[in-house]
């Protein structure tokens, strides 16, 4: 009687298993069901994760296109208030100038009241020439006048006449740098991107200056982009001084290295915009500031880049970090 007891509760045990199984591989309640209804969700949250990652995208793409409008706004005004100041120092200078038409200085004076004269007899003589009456001093100063304004009207003509010899003069000198910047870039002058190790006259080291700087404007034109490594401060100093340039497009990543140092790339469009603005505050910055000292060595820093340029496929990298190999290993 004991054994038919097991027995028979060890049947009923193995019945229940049987039913629980029957249930996990039921196709409507069971294992299946399950691993669908996880598989929807996961696709669910998939979709839901690139809705918003594709809105997020779109709202940066619009943020950027709305900060190129306000970089190229921005730029567009300060040439307007640079003309304006053009303008009105030149209005300024007009106006004070010593040598200008004495026409036009005699029209801004007020015209001298009629000297009221006592009436005289039509047979009086003629009054003693005390104050340069009569006729002869009314002829002499007729022909003084006359002399005056041929004068002033010559002066008028050799100033208009020279004008034009000006803006001649000033564009026979750009064409005379652009045809060394090209030539020095074309044949390969050392004079293009290196310091010049004899000193010249002050006239002929400022035209060698600027056919370097010509030239290394055309390096970074062929450049299609640049590493940039640098302390996070540099960079936004960089950034800050390139971003109201036509040309500079912010990167659209910064990425942070470590120790506080950052990695960027930049276009050779937004490469010349930044060497332009580091040659100007190199120009216009105090010396011995902080302006100058940062100008000058990324200046010099990117110039040495560009000056080792193969074209053998190498990625050029730039790095404002003297504790840092210049390759692309970091």
């Amino acid at each position: 009687m004991g054994e038919l007891e097991a027995a028979n509760a060890a049947t009923d045990a193995a019945a229940s298993v049987r039913e629980q199984l029957d249930v996990l591989t039921d196709p409507t309640v069971g294992l299946a069901a399950l691993h669908g209804e996880i598989t929807q969700s996961r696709f669910k949250i998939q979709e839901a994760a690139m809705t918003g990652v594709t809105g997020l995208r779109e709202e940066n793409r619009e943020v950027r296109r709305r900060q190129d409008r306000m970089i190229n706004d921005l730029h567009e005004t300060r040439s307007e208030l640079r003309d304006l100041l053009d303008l009105a120092s030149t209005l300024r200078t007009l106006a004070t100038s010593p040598d200008r038409n004495p026409e036009q200085a005699d029209d801004l004076k007020p015209e001298p009241e009629p000297e009221t004269r006592p009436a005289q007899p039509a047979d009086a003589p003629w009054p003693l020439a005390q104050h340069g009456s009569g006729p002869d001093t009314a002829a002499t100063e007729t022909h003084q006048h006359a002399e005056t304004e041929t004068e002033a009207q010559r002066e008028t003509v050799e100033h208009t006449a020279q004008q034009p010899q000006t803006v001649l003069a000033g564009a026979d000198q750009h064409l005379a740098l652009k045809n060394a910047i090209e030539a020095a870039y074309h044949g390969g002058d050392s004079l293009a991107v290196s310091s010049p190790t004899v000193p010249h006259a002050p006239g002929i080291q400022s035209e060698n200056t600027e056919v370097r700087h010509g030239v290394l404007l055309l390096l970074a034109a062929g450049v299609a982009s640049v590493e940039v490594v640098a302390h996070r401060d540099t960079w936004e100093w960089l950034s800050g001084l390139a971003t109201d340039h036509g040309h500079f497009h912010t990167p659209p990543a910064v990425e942070d290295i470590k120790d506080g140092r950052v990695q960027t790339v930049l276009s050779g469009r937004s490469l010349i915009a930044l060497l332009i603005e580091l040659w100007n505050t190199r120009s216009t910055a105090a010396p011995l500031g902080a302006d100058w000292a940062l100008a000058t060595t990324s200046y010099h820093r990117i110039a040495d880049e560009l000056a080792d340029v193969t074209g053998q496929g190498e990625t050029i990298r730039i790095v404002l970090d003297d504790g840092l190999p210049h390759t692309t290993d970091d």
